[in-house]
């Protein structure tokens, strides 16, 4: 069955969107600014109930907060404190006195913030001007000029212009882990999952492999609760993602006016400009800000050899000072380290066994190679996002990737697209009508896993593609008058 308009493109031009998360709901969004779409000309493909939300703002989980102050989380990049506002406007924050951190910036839970980019995108729902299909794509196919959406319903529209606006795989656990805890009740893959964690009891001994952001939410979830059993958290380097200033800095220093041709380099200018901001009474806190928002210019400036080695060599050490906890979450681990449950190792699972309901691991210290031997009750894995199986990822992903159409970038982040986020193939031409959006598309733009940055983002899909469709009408019309020529 075909949803949608079956009139030719030139009386309609139809948009589909791939992923309804704060991605893809953002382009539809400044899409539907810019343009008066029509009923049945923009459809976005998106299994969850509500857009907006997405894998990041759709937990329940009440120790799950937005790593970021609501001062600087927007939908809209010109109103940067429009989310801050709309949290005070509703009194959103009436049960939530703990939203207010010690510094005095608004953390809230981070379904809230859901709940805000829905209420931006419903109303278009509501009147018809974007249709929601709640239902997971099974294929697309390039049919002439179009593509044509599969979904798990068997319903299709075809389109002429695809965003593909997905978010990044679940983690891809340790092999030795997957081959002997597969089928244990208390081996916890992807701990996105709601109730993933609803398996481990209070007093039970978990192993969570991974250091960051996931890691610190599960810490606060189990503490939440109630878990008071032992918790060893381990990483290769034994790196934590740290915290907020204590109070508000000023981005610091330069790295765009003469751009690191080497990532060496840059990793030289960002440590004396910590020094010189340290000399001058500011933290580390205000140099990374700045590298954060000079990114797109930093990256762009590597050699494609220099991205590849600040990603293989340089990236934990970005991620745990660019990804910062949320205060209340960090407090969770700062008590659990206080009070001696949680123990930050740097190491490796070596070898795993189970039986009898224990997990017997043998861990491999990084620094100095030892191994040593622990029990547990559970492991979580907390790895992040899964890069290396993007392209097989899903069905229709796989698809594309075999017919030419979706190629991984050089740093293997994600899908390879050019400046104005159009897909590139394997042979590095650009693929028509066919976009990316989010943090799929940041072998290209760098930094794009913050929200502002994926906001910032789509703005300029959403720009890219009116600019598409008023191609395709110029097209169109220029056709029509060597016809009439003729």
């Amino acid at each position: 069955m075909t949803i949608g308009s079956d009139r030719p493109a030139a009386d309609l031009p139809v948009i589909a969107i791939v992923g309804g998360g704060v991605s893809g709901a953002a382009v539809a969004f400044h899409l539907l600014q810019r343009l008066p779409l029509s009923p049945g000309q923009i459809f976005i493909f998106e299994p969850r109930e509500r857009l907006g939300a997405g894998l990041a703002y759709d937990t329940q989980d009440p120790a799950h907060r937005i790593n970021v102050p609501a001062a600087k989380m927007s939908l809209l990049p010109d109103d940067i404190e429009h989310f801050q506002r709309w949290l005070q406007e509703r009194d959103a924050l009436a049960d939530d006195e703990a939203a207010v951190a010690g510094n005095g910036g608004l953390f809230p839970r981070r379904s809230v913030f859901g709940s805000y980019v829905n209420s931006m995108i419903r109303p278009f729902v509501e009147d018809g001007r974007l249709v929601h299909v709640r239902q997971r794509v099974e294929r697309i196919l390039r049919a002439g000029r179009r593509w044509m959406i599969v979904d798990a319903a068997g319903q299709r529209v075809n389109a002429d212009i695809l965003v593909i606006a997905t978010s990044h795989p679940s983690p891809l656990p340790p092999q030795a882990l997957q081959d002997a805890l597969a089928d244990h009740p208390r081996f916890v893959p992807d701990p996105t999952r709601p109730d993933a964690l609803t398996a481990i009891r209070t007093n039970d001994r978990v192993l969570i492999v991974g250091n960051g952001l996931t890691s610190a939410d599960v810490i606060a979830s189990l503490e939440l609760r109630g878990h008071r059993g032992p918790i060893t958290a381990i990483s290769r380097r034994g790196l934590r993602s740290r915290g907020h200033a204590a109070v508000k800095q000023e981005p610091f220093g330069d790295f765009a006016g003469r751009p690191s041709k080497t990532a060496l380099d840059l990793l030289c200018r960002v440590r004396a400009a910590i020094r010189r901001g340290e000399q001058e009474g500011r933290s580390w806190h205000a140099v990374i800000d700045q590298v954060r928002a000079q990114g797109l210019h930093l990256w762009q400036a590597l050699p494609i050899g220099e991205r590849r080695r600040l990603v293989r060599h340089l990236r934990p050490f970005w991620d745990v000072h660019r990804f910062r906890v949320a205060p209340q979450v960090e407090a969770s681990s700062e008590r659990a380290i206080a009070n001696g449950r949680l123990e930050v190792l740097a190491a490796s699972v070596a070898a795993v066994t189970a039986a009898g309901g224990f997990i017997d691991c043998t861990l491999r210290l990084s620094r100095s190679q030892r191994r040593v031997g622990k029990q547990f009750d559970a492991v979580v894995v907390t790895t992040g996002p899964g890069h290396r199986g993007i392209l097989q990822s899903q069905a229709w992903i796989d698809e594309l990737s075999k017919a030419g159409y979706l190629a991984m970038d050089a740093a293997s982040l994600g899908f390879a697209c050019d400046m104005r986020s159009r897909a590139l193939a394997a042979d590095g031409t650009v693929v028509p009508s066919l976009f990316i959006s989010g943090p799929l598309a940041r072998g290209t733009f760098g930094e794009l896993m913050g929200l502002p940055e994926v906001v910032e983002h789509a703005v300029l899909v959403a720009e890219q593609v009116a600019g598409a469709i008023a191609d395709r009408k110029g097209d169109e019309g220029k056709a029509c008058l060597d016809s009439s020529a003729a």
